[in-house]
């Protein structure tokens, strides 16, 4: 119904006043599954803890080994639950088992970090979801990493207890720092998380306008230095990490070039439909294309890739399309394909709705067992690109997967 004015004449809403109300609402919604996600006793959000026998594996040691170090005082006596169980271990207890057992899996100071952008230009395709689990495998695994956002969708800031368009300005994204690199400088906007071991560098809606305005500089200085600018900026604090994980905006834009340029290894999610395939294929050869002409006029080598590797994602195996296009794939592109494939599972999308990764959940939503075979899936994939990582490390090549 139409409201009226201090004069009596009718006035309708307009789409502006529409838009506004359905903003307000969605912000309502998105505030209460945030806070949802949050440990009421300190307002912020829980890391994953482990038990005794999970800690082992991930630290190294048998269980027997790290009783033995609590009985002994080289790690701190654990006590009990009110039920009498022993007290789980924290990413950061397991960061401190590692250094008092020698087993941390950081690189070499003379290997490379890797810098990997996981790409596509399609949307919907797993692609920030593989890019939060991939971050947190590797955080769990005790290595150090920084999840660059450069998405202005945000969904993967989101993950992390940030509602990105109220919680953090343009300085606190990739978008302050191409505007005064000097000022800012690329450690300022660098943020502790919840998980121990993991940085973020956060994304939010302002991030959108540098495709225009990294098109413009372009246009006006005739110069390519701008598509540098990410990989300046890591350059910055490379050193303090092990890994770094970049999700690029899905379309083939001026940022997914400068995170292209930054990367020196991409993993591609491509779920086994037509259309996906189809998308992809396009987005490989657009990619390729366009990096030969940033050779051609910049004056700059194209990037070289220590791996480039696609990943079957959103994969049903009761579709029998999604079985044979799967197939068809893994013959035609051989090594190129990781092992693993990230398979549809209800156990993401409640994990999801919770803001929270399947990696995060306490207790399993749906069941015991469709849980139990979503992380084993998952973790397949991150392994997969785990183990494409020691072979970069001069001083962890041919190691075997744990």
């Amino acid at each position: 119904m139409a409201d009226t004015d201090v004069t009596g004449i009718s006035i309708q809403p307009s789409l502006g006043d529409d838009l506004g109300s359905l903003h307000a609402k969605a912000m309502t919604i998105l505030r209460r599954i945030r806070d949802g996600a949050l440990d009421p006793d300190t307002g912020q959000k829980r890391g994953p803890t482990f038990p005794i026998s999970k800690a082992a594996a991930l630290v190294g040691r048998t269980a027997s080994a790290i009783r033995e170090a609590e009985r002994d005082g080289r790690l701190p006596s654990r006590g009990r639950t009110n039920s009498g169980h022993r007290v789980q271990y924290s990413l950061e207890e397991l960061d401190h088992m590692r250094s008092v057992f020698g087993t941390r899996p950081w690189r070499s100071p003379d290997d490379v970090p890797a810098v990997i952008s996981v790409s596509n230009f399609k949307g919907g395709v797993g692609k920030s979801t593989l890019a939060l689990h991939l971050s947190q495998h590797f955080a769990i695994r005790g290595y150090r990493v920084l999840l660059v956002d450069c998405d202005s969708q945000a969904s993967t800031t989101m993950m992390f207890g940030y509602r990105p368009d109220i919680d953090l300005t343009e300085d606190d994204t990739l978008y302050g720092h191409f505007h005064d690199p000097e000022l800012l400088g690329l450690r300022s906007i660098i943020r502790k998380t919840h998980f121990h071991g993991l940085d973020l560098i956060p994304a939010n809606l302002k991030l959108y306008n540098l495709e225009y305005e990294i098109a413009g500089y372009l246009a006006q200085n005739q110069s390519f230095d701008i598509i540098d600018t990410i990989s300046s900026a890591l350059e910055t604090v490379i050193e303090d990490y092990d890994i770094v994980i970049m999700d690029p905006p899905p379309a083939l834009g001026m940022v997914s070039m400068a995170v292209m340029q930054a990367a020196n290894a991409m993993v591609i999610p491509v779920p086994p439909s037509v259309m996906d395939f189809s998308s992809t294929v396009s987005f490989i050869d657009m990619a390729r294309t366009t990096m030969a002409q940033l050779e051609k006029l910049g004056g700059r080598a194209r990037p070289a890739y220590n791996f480039v590797k696609l990943v079957g994602s959103r994969v049903d195996e009761g579709k029998s399309m999604h079985r044979e296009l799967l197939t068809m794939m893994r013959h035609v592109f051989g090594g190129a394909m990781l092992g693993g494939v990230m398979r549809t599972s209800a156990e993401i999308d409640n994990a999801s709705s919770r803001m929270k990764t399947v990696f995060e959940l306490e207790k399993p939503v749906t069941s015991h067992e469709v849980h139990t075979r979503c992380v084993r899936h998952l973790t397949d994939v991150c392994g997969d690109v785990e183990a494409e990582v020691l072979q970069t490390w001069a001083s962890r090549a041919g190691e075997a997967r744990l």
